[in-house]
């Protein structure tokens, strides 16, 4: 971790610490203390195995999405790669620590650089296609559970849908219409490089192109193994199951039993498409708010609502930044030497 990403791991624990004492000071230290005495521990276990199992189907993904070209591929290193995904996305701003972090992971794991990106880049595609996949179903059938409650964050649900939209719209291009996709690129660039210089336009020109050509090759790979990739379709809807069903397990740790399943399910959905709009470390903040918006209405006592916005965010948040930092030191099975990591990441991160 270079003294960037440690000045951001300060700051991720610096905000949340005050974002999470501001939630705390709108409830007195009775209730507080009384909410802790009445908290079923047994559904707040069930919350913390809810985010393993996330990790756990995402490290899945990496071990069916490395078979092809790197044989058998332990869990053990597998599962350190979400870890790491985790911490860095949570500590940089929109997220963007994740992915080379991921690749840094799978290098130090033994795997092959250009294997490695080609993995990150085909899970990012599916987790992303994914999101809008739920997040379209959820509407579909979880709209009238939830009108009043996203009401009044309409316009910052639509705003992340057509983010997200857009993300997925654009890997689909470059899969299915390359060369059109190929000259709109180039005339973007061309539109960049007034102002970020013709010497850094080119340097970006050539990265891009060839992340879209990797991008691209592995696509077509992808297209005709039906098989692998509804496999790992189904293990990241799962993932994704187990992440969205967070928040009702510790509404049942804290005596919250009215809400159904898939009722909260459908407002966490619309919560994380938010949170990504928010470009500060972890979404601390905007996380809480919408957190607070959307369950504000359903939870009677403040003294629980709160306790719940906490309990999320350790749960959801600072338990894996932890745990990141823990993956981050302990080495995987199979190293590959320093110097070589930084030759093939020195144009990544």
């Amino acid at each position: 971790m270079n003294k960037r990403n440690k000045l951001y791991l300060i700051l991720a624990f610096l905000m949340g610490a005050t974002v999470l004492t501001f939630e705390l000071h709108k409830i007195s230290w009775r209730e507080m203390k009384l909410e802790l005495l009445h908290l079923n521990w047994f559904w707040l276990v069930v919350a913390f195995a809810c985010m393993f199992g996330y990790w756990a189907m995402e490290a899945r993904v990496i071990q069916v999405l490395l078979k092809r070209k790197q044989g058998k591929f332990s869990f053990r290193n597998a599962f350190r790669i979400p870890l790491l995904e985790q911490l860095f996305n949570s500590i940089t701003p929109f997220s963007t620590g994740g992915q080379p972090a991921q690749l840094v992971g799978l290098i130090q794991s033994g795997v092959d650089p250009g294997v490695a990106a080609s993995v990150c880049l085909m899970k990012f595609v599916i987790y992303q296609l994914l999101i809008v996949v739920n997040f379209v179903i959820c509407v579909i059938f979880g709209f009238k559970k939830v009108e009043l409650q996203i009401h009044q964050l309409s316009w910052l649900i639509l705003l992340g849908f057509l983010i997200h939209i857009v993300v997925v719209a654009g890997l689909l291009m470059i899969m299915y219409w390359y060369p059109m996709t190929n000259k709109i690129v180039a005339l973007g660039l061309k539109f960049v490089s007034r102002w970020i210089g013709q010497e850094r336009a080119e340097r970006l020109e050539r990265k891009v192109h060839e992340k879209m050509e990797n991008f691209y090759a592995e696509s077509h790979y992808m297209r005709s193994q039906k098989k692998l990739m509804l496999h790992t379709c189904l293990l990241t809807t799962i993932q994704l199951i187990f992440y969205y069903a967070v928040p009702y397990f510790i509404l049942q740790a804290l005596g919250i039993t009215h809400l159904s399943f898939w009722h909260v399910i459908v407002l966490h959905a619309f919560i994380i498409l938010i949170i990504s709009l928010f470009p500060i470390p972890g979404g601390s903040g905007g996380a809480e708010y919408t957190f607070n918006m959307l369950f504000g209405g359903l939870v009677a006592a403040q003294s629980k609502l709160v306790f719940a916005i906490v309990l999320w965010r350790i749960v959801t948040l600072y338990a894996g930044i932890v745990i990141g930092l823990v993956a981050l030191v302990v080495r995987p099975s199979k190293k590959v030497s320093t110097q070589m990591i930084q030759d093939q990441m020195k144009d990544q991160i």
